[in-house]
């Protein structure tokens, strides 16, 4: 992997490769990564440019066999350490090592677009926790403690850090404070509040800076020739920086479609009812299918359901206090808002967005999706009454 094929912002990328080039790489990163980032990507770009035998300005040089090896994630002083647990075929003691295959194949054939989710529904492990556990730590360990194979740089990469099990965690204190020499840890997760801060301390930070609207919609017409510019801008605006969401609205365009129809359905019909329209405008049997149509869609269906209706809530928002610059909406949905414009006042729509934040975490509680959002409806038709 070179950074040129990395989709992270190209000053950043070039500021990693100058302290590279001049020997002030912390030997102990931490990498911060938004939702949806190129981040193993680019841990692994980095591991290739210390390792390159003939590394440029700008980048590794992309022929020499180290950087051929690492196109392949197969470099001898590349170790790679990620979730796992027992599965169908390894029923005791799991590591990365016994996985390592299997990972690979997973991140290579995902461009390095990875989360956690995705390596979970690999690894089938039955809704086991999965974790970086002792045994990967203590081979990190015995890592450590040798000779680099190509008398180069050791890289470890240890993918979502935050599943670091904490009991193994102070093994690796020692090690990330004082490692032996050529040796880079580069630790990666999407959350830090789930890291120990023992481990935060003794890694420098690196953040990722989230990737803007126009660069993603720049990689999806690249990537998807058919994709119109309006289209690439609005599912850039969906994803919300997220390329790996972005991605997915692609392919599952007709969703996001429905979603949206479901959401004016639905609001359209309590905006009817909490302004005391006649029945036959209020149209409830048609928000009471919406209702079915949802729950039938299964629980992460039920939050995006919920997500954008706070996100359509944001926009009006910003439309009636006549923030158009901050605006996050599709061409489709703001037709869907226009229709709101001046009828909802700051008090009416904050309530709204804290009951929809409630029904939102009923949802991810598992409650009964059926009743919450019933209930939902009449309770934001109070608050516009209000």
């Amino acid at each position: 992997m070179q950074f040129k094929d990395v989709l992270v912002d190209a000053a950043f990328k070039q500021k990693l490769i100058d302290l590279a080039r001049e020997g002030r790489s912390a030997h102990a990163q931490f990498f911060l990564a938004q939702p949806g980032s190129h981040a193993l990507a680019l841990a692994v770009a980095l591991g290739q440019y210390l390792c390159c035998e003939n590394p440029g300005e700008h980048d590794s040089c992309g022929e020499c066999p180290s950087c051929k090896q690492y196109a392949k994630l197969s470099h001898p002083d590349l170790h790679l350490y990620f979730p796992n647990c027992t599965t169908k075929s390894v029923k005791k003691d799991p590591d990365s090592s016994q996985f390592l295959n299997e990972f690979r194949d997973f991140v290579l054939q995902n461009d390095f677009y990875v989360d956690i989710n995705g390596w979970l529904n690999v690894l089938e492990g039955e809704n086991k926790q999965a974790t970086i556990n002792t045994r990967d730590c203590s081979d990190i360990l015995r890592h450590n403690s040798t000779q680099s194979h190509q008398d180069g740089c050791k890289v470890y990469i240890l993918w979502c850090v935050d599943r670091l099990y904490h009991s193994a965690a102070p093994k690796l204190l020692k090690t990330l404070e004082e490692p032996e020499s050529n040796s880079v840890f580069i630790l990666i997760s999407e959350e830090p509040d789930k890291i120990l801060n023992t481990i935060l301390s003794r890694t420098q930070l690196v953040k990722i800076p989230r990737l803007s609207d126009s660069v993603i919609a720049e990689k999806l017409q690249q990537a998807y020739p058919d994709l119109t510019p309006d289209r690439a801008s609005d599912i850039a605006i969906l994803a919300d920086g997220n390329y790996k969401k972005a991605m997915h609205i692609v392919t599952d365009d007709e969703d996001q479609r429905l979603l949206l129809q479901q959401f004016e359905t639905y609001f359209d019909s309590l905006m009817a009812f909490a302004q005391k329209k006649y029945l036959a405008e209020v149209q409830y049997d048609q928000a009471q299918a919406v209702v079915a149509e949802v729950v039938a869609a299964g629980r992460e269906y039920q939050k995006q359901f919920l997500q954008l209706m706070l996100r359509m809530l944001r926009n009006m928002l910003m439309q009636n206090t006549n923030n158009v610059s901050l605006l996050k909406v599709t061409h489709q949905e703001q037709s869907v808002i226009g229709k709101y414009r001046g009828v909802l006042r700051l008090k009416q729509i904050t309530t709204m967005t804290e009951l929809c934040n409630k029904a939102l975490y009923h949802i991810t509680r598992n409650g009964n999706t059926a009743l919450v959002l019933t209930d939902l409806y009449f309770q934001l038709a109070e608050a516009v009454k209000g």
